[in-house]
């Protein structure tokens, strides 16, 4: 007898549909497995037969072929499980498969029957809404499902509970929808602005790259509070929109990475600082099976890369494409998978191998070839690619014991999200967001100059010697702080400071 239910299977960030045949015949026991099975998958012959005998159910001795279809798509992961028992106790009249094959079964399953949560249980369960189905997945997924409205989400505890349930004789209700708005959170107060003592000029540098979706470089000695400007940082980013949100909740679901979160969601923009050892892999994303890195689950937050002139030269030269797509693809030889990547680079370096070039305070012991060799690892593509090059000093110990408290957070926060307010408005409709991601098409349609500050942008250009590129990011630049300051038009002010936040192309990287 055979029996036909259905479960998911993950491409990068997207579920895509499996069906489960299970076929019992008599004949010499045995288990057998097809459609490309990965070793999970492989290896859930065993947890299913433990699943099954000690849910109190009977396991056929008989010849037990599972299927998974379609057969040329490999199969991984363990999320497989719920449906292949299902479908096992159906194909052998222990359960009726009309009511089970309504729905859409993932989950993993414990050797005494208990369901146990999965990864990218947010993209199965868009899955089943598409299909029209109803989801089954352990009670620890059912929060992070019931995100996606319209769908109906079956919260199971055991084998045992959801035969139960599929057979009529338990009434299980769908774990309720609770609406975005509800879930949002406040950003921590543990870590303000009004902590960081003088440092004027670098907030004010902060506040415009979090108003358009800037790239941030700070460049600095050691001590002088870069780190701590940095991790500071998402307290006066805007809140996320629920588009924003789902797209973001999706990535790190599929890498597991929502555990401790509120209500199953990410709600607060990311924050990821990985380690100047980080592989190639472990920053774009890949591996056996390939799953998204850092720059992916940094997607609409930020991604800090602390020491930046340490990275492998491989790994830092691998986000100028992701940095100009706001994506990644990881081309594999049966795949090809494409991650979203639209994140905020905030980095952070000395200006030279000891740390104190330029540091009126400390001398510099390092030898220009050896400042010129240090910074040559951020290459002049890479830095095009910078929206904001800040030079951060040292703060005097006068300020740092007398200068009153900063302007906190808050007040700075709700400056940064009116003014991405007015650029939704501005670019309503042509799939950006921010004025980081305009291309060169929307930056002539809107950053136009009037003439007195189209003469000065010349004048700059030609002094500074900026690239086409750097010359477009000027201009987004100056379009964020003019909206920060609720103006229609680019104004001279504004490209000035604009103009004075690439100052360290030609004084540090001779661009």
């Amino acid at each position: 007898m055979m029996a036909r239910l259905f479960s998911a299977d993950l491409r990068g960030i997207e579920a895509v549909l499996v069906e489960v045949e299970v076929d019992v015949q008599l004949g010499m026991p045995a288990y057998t497995t097809v459609g490309l099975p990965d070793a999970a998958v492989k290896e859930s012959r065993e947890r299913v037969r433990g699943a099954v005998l000690n849910s109190g159910f009977l396991f056929p001795a008989e010849q037990i072929t599972v299927n998974l279809a379609p057969a040329d798509v490999r199969k991984e992961g363990s999320h497989h499980d719920l449906a292949i028992a299902c479908a096992l106790l159906a194909a052998t009249a222990q359960l009726s498969s009309g009511e089970a094959s309504r729905g859409l079964l993932a989950g993993e399953l414990a050797l005494n029957g208990t369901l146990r949560p999965v990864k990218g249980i947010l993209p199965v369960a868009l899955l089943a809404r598409q299909q029209g189905r109803r989801l089954l997945c352990p009670a620890a997924n059912a929060a992070e499902a019931a995100v996606v409205e319209g769908c109906e989400v079956i919260p199971l505890g055991t084998l045992a509970q959801a035969v139960r349930f599929l057979r009529g004789e338990e009434v299980v209700a769908p774990h309720p929808h609770r609406p975005f708005e509800a879930l949002l959170e406040d950003p921590p107060t543990r870590l303000d602005f009004s902590d960081v003592r003088g440092q004027l000029h670098v907030k004010r540098a902060l506040e415009v790259a979090a108003a358009g979706g800037h790239n941030v470089l700070l460049l600095g000695p050691p001590g002088s509070g870069k780190s701590m400007l940095a991790k500071r940082f998402p307290s006066i980013l805007p809140p996320m929109s629920f588009p924003e949100a789902l797209e973001t909740t999706r990535v790190h679901s599929v890498r597991g990475e929502l555990a401790g979160t509120r209500d199953g969601m990410v709600t607060l923009r990311p924050f990821r600082a990985p380690h100047h050892t980080v592989s190639y892999a472990g920053m774009i994303g890949g591996g056996a099976n390939v799953l998204p890195g850092e720059i992916s689950l940094a997607h609409h937050g930020v991604l800090f890369l602390d020491e930046l002139t340490e990275f492998k030269r491989d790994v830092l030269e691998s986000l100028r494409q992701p940095l100009e797509d706001r994506q990644v693809t990881v081309a594999r030889a049966r795949e090809t998978l494409t991650f979203p990547a639209a994140f905020t680079l905030l980095a952070a370096s000395n200006p030279c191998p000891c740390g104190y070039h330029g540091d009126p305070s400390r001398a510099c012991r390092c030898t220009p070839a050896q400042i010129a060799r240090y910074l040559s690892k951020i290459s002049g593509p890479l830095m095009d690619r910078v929206d904001l090059q800040i030079e951060v000093t040292a703060v005097p110990p006068e300020t740092l014991r007398e200068a009153p408290a900063g302007e906190p957070s808050a007040p700075v926060r709700v400056r940064v999200a009116a003014a991405r307010a007015r650029q939704r408005e501005r670019l309503a409709r042509t799939g950006v967001f921010s004025n980081a991601q305009m291309d060169e098409k929307l930056v002539d349609a809107h950053c136009a100059l009037v003439p007195e500050a189209e003469a000065f942008l010349l004048r700059a250009l030609k002094a500074l010697g900026i690239t086409a590129r750097g010359h477009h990011r000027i201009l987004k630049v100056a379009r964020t702080i003019a909206d920060l300051e609720g103006s229609a038009a680019i104004a001279p002010p504004h490209l000035a400071e604009a103009v004075q936040y690439r100052s360290l192309d030609r004084k540090l990287f001779g661009n």
